[in-house]
């Protein structure tokens, strides 16, 4: 059963909630990455007096936890819910993420913080997942993608504001501040939900097994393959980015998040720039999107050395990644049939996939003295894959439908 509709005012407000949820997640996945350096300085003392590539290389396992968290829970808890009424789901989820990332603020070791991580991923595919389907519902038919782009974009106004000014935070004043500044956001935007989330009556026929019935679709695993893969790419980079901005480049700390500014406002055109796109040719979109991400890359990889580059190279990459998003998000909400809701979070496990498969290979070059722009070059290599995927899901849904019409 769909959501009822809601007049203008009732549905901006239900939206803008939903968007400040997303301007969490944003923060605290993404805010990781600019604060590697003072993480791996507090939390690994010992590693970073002997070696501080090393250190900051092992302080990344956290963004891949955290990566894992989403894989893990986006398809479990979306599934587990699936039955039940959506405003109710969408604020435990809410709860759910102000607690868990509260655990960064209080955990006691690196161990302990690991463990905040990975629990801290757990919501977050299910509540993207749920948001999208609650945005696609408030929207109508014809604009879907661009509901799905609103709620992204307070992840997207979060690299912009959000992690640049957490990171600033960070280093200034201690990294476990940051953190607290994030379990509020999620507290506000679980106020929010509370007041304005639509009203929804759940769907009794949705269980458990039905919702895993989505792994049958063979569309659904190559869809996947294009954001874990193929965004990937974009991981790799940011993952790093701090050492490149401080060491390559040779600037001081306090650009990183200057640097990081101009990539959350990549990612604020490039978001909208795919909804609206995508919602007149989604394959066309897709294929830009990739290709924009694949340029600037390579850019990157050979002007990293000079700052105003590398900081234009950065803005391109923010602008080709945030396209793709909610791109793929739609073609898993179209291709997973009447699994709905795992499929529309489906969609951030696999980009979290690439969170942690970029995160990985990023520091395996790094640590294997190979230098902090390697990382570039591997993400090249993995958002050409995502591209090779996701002409072969077309083809493989063009070849499916002329045999159809045969």
């Amino acid at each position: 059963m769909t959501t009822p509709t809601l007049s203008r005012g009732a549905a901006m407000a239900a939206l803008l909630s939903l968007a400040i949820g997303s301007f969490g997640i944003g923060m605290t996945e993404f805010v990781m990455m600019g604060l590697l350096p003072q993480i791996a300085q507090d939390l690994l003392p010992e590693l970073w007096a002997a070696s501080q590539e090393e250190a900051i290389a092992r302080a990344g396992i956290l963004i891949s936890l955290y990566a894992l968290g989403v894989v893990i829970g986006a398809p479990t808890i979306s599934a587990l819910v699936a039955r039940y009424p959506r405003h109710w789901v969408i604020l435990g989820l809410a709860i759910a993420l102000t607690v868990f990332n509260f655990l960064a603020v209080i955990a006691p070791t690196f161990g302990a913080v690991a463990g905040a991580r990975l629990l801290a991923g757990l919501p977050h595919g299910a509540y993207f997942g749920m948001g999208a389907l609650i945005a696609a519902d408030i929207m109508g038919p014809g604009k879907r993608t661009q509901g799905i782009a609103f709620v992204l974009t307070g992840l997207t106004i979060a690299n912009v504001v959000g992690v640049p000014a957490g990171t600033f935070l960070g280093q200034q004043l201690g990294w476990r501040l940051t953190f607290v500044v994030v379990a509020a956001v999620f507290a506000l935007c679980a106020v929010m939900l509370a007041i304005f989330a639509p009203k929804h009556d759940g769907d009794s026929s949705r269980t458990f097994r039905e919702e895993l019935k989505v792994f049958r679709i063979g569309q659904v695993w190559l869809t996947l393959a294009v954001g874990a893969i193929g965004f990937g790419g974009f991981f790799a980079v940011y993952s790093y980015i701090a050492p490149v901005v401080t060491e390559v480049a040779g600037s001081p700390e306090w650009v990183v998040p200057i640097v990081l500014v101009l990539m959350g406002l990549g990612m604020t055109v490039g978001n909208p720039l795919g909804g609206r796109l995508g919602d007149i040719d989604l394959r066309r979109a897709m294929f830009t999107g990739f290709g924009i991400l694949i340029l600037s890359l390579v850019l990157l990889a050979f002007s990293a050395h000079i700052i105003w580059l590398l900081a234009a190279c950065v803005f391109a990459v923010g602008l080709g990644s945030s396209m793709t998003s909610p791109l793929i998000q739609t073609r898993l909400m179209d291709v997973a049939a009447d699994n709905q809701s795992i499929g529309a979070a489906l969609n951030h496990s696999s980009l979290n996939v690439g969170n942690s498969l970029g995160a990985f290979l990023g520091g395996a070059v790094i640590a294997a003295g190979w230098g902090y722009i390697a990382p570039a070059w591997v993400g090249v290599a993995l958002a050409c894959a995502g591209v090779a995927i996701a002409y072969v899901s077309y083809a493989v849904e063009a070849r499916g439908r002329r045999t159809v019409s045969v």
